[in-house]
């Protein structure tokens, strides 16, 4: 019985990974599809969107199989409910992913209001937290968890410098506020995604020691 269990729970962390790769590829895109203004790449964030939401589907079902048919306790359970938390966060990140994607395909044509530098820096920060979670998941690395968790401020740094500098040319290039608005808002959607990753690394700390902490 005991062999059983830990198989399925094997195939439930997988179909978890397999989310969280897709998450992180919406990530990437995301930006690629703002620096090229790539319309059809924008589009695939939101098919991605799709399997993300299959998948959390999907392992909420199992998670709640695997209690019922098991009755787990201790870490087994911290597990489980670990897993239900993490799949939401998932779907959370996604979900700005989409809003990210929606954004780009809104956009009026022409060149950008400014350089892109931080936002990308962001984007691509935040891509690597969320690979390193899912590696710190897999291996219940819970000092891979606490040092992506820290990494949080860094994300929250860059999406204030974002904020100032398009804030102070908001009043000089009226012919391009909207533009301007889209862009802090697609960093808002990036801080916001940090802020889930770190619930994320919260909760493997929890599956592994049993403890509950806050970054």
């Amino acid at each position: 019985m005991r062999k059983q269990f830990n198989k399925e729970l094997e195939i439930l962390h997988g179909h978890l990974i397999k989310m969280g790769v897709i998450v992180e590829s919406m990530i990437e895109k995301s930006l690629i599809a703002l620096d090229e203004r790539n319309i059809n790449l924008a589009k695939e964030i939101i098919e991605l969107d799709i399997k993300v939401d299959e998948l959390e589907d999907l392992i909420e079902l199992k998670c709640v199989e695997l209690i019922a048919r098991y009755q787990p306790v201790a870490k087994d359970l911290r597990r489980i409910t670990s897993t239900l938390k993490i799949i939401t966060d998932l779907e959370r990140m996604g979900d700005y992913g989409v809003d990210i994607a929606e954004i780009i395909i809104d956009m009026d044509e022409g060149e950008l209001v400014k350089p892109l530098s931080d936002l990308p820096e962001m984007a691509y920060s935040i891509k690597s937290m969320i690979h390193s979670s899912l590696d710190s998941f897999v291996n219940e690395d819970v000092k891979l968890a606490v040092k992506i968790a820290q990494k949080d401020d860094y994300i929250d740094g860059l999406y204030q410098k974002v904020y100032t500098d398009l804030l102070n040319i908001y009043d000089i290039k009226k012919n391009q506020q909207k533009q301007i608005i889209e862009l802090l808002l697609i960093g808002r959607y990036l801080e916001r995604i940090a802020d889930h990753n770190t619930n994320i690394c919260e909760r493997i700390i929890y599956m592994v020691k049993g403890e509950k902490v806050q970054y």
